[in-house]
């Protein structure tokens, strides 16, 4: 799965909704606050990180790669 970016960056919470692996941000922000988003192999909690070109985010068994 990848996300191309329109702007510099996109916010990890956004990144979830774009590629619909969860259905609004509530539901994106309670994933997050709860551990199970990993970004770049590390676990992210915040649901305002900045993704930029070359991260990637792992979520519910499937992979998002984010390309300019």
């Amino acid at each position: 799965m990848e996300i191309v970016l329109r702007e510099e960056y996109i916010k990890l919470g956004q990144a979830l909704k774009a590629v619909h692996l969860v259905s609004s941000g509530v539901e994106a922000k309670m994933v997050i606050q709860d551990g199970e988003v990993l970004v770049n192999g590390t676990v992210e909690y915040q649901r305002g990180k900045k993704l930029y070109d070359g991260d990637v985010v792992t979520f519910a068994g499937e992979t998002i790669r984010i390309v300019k």
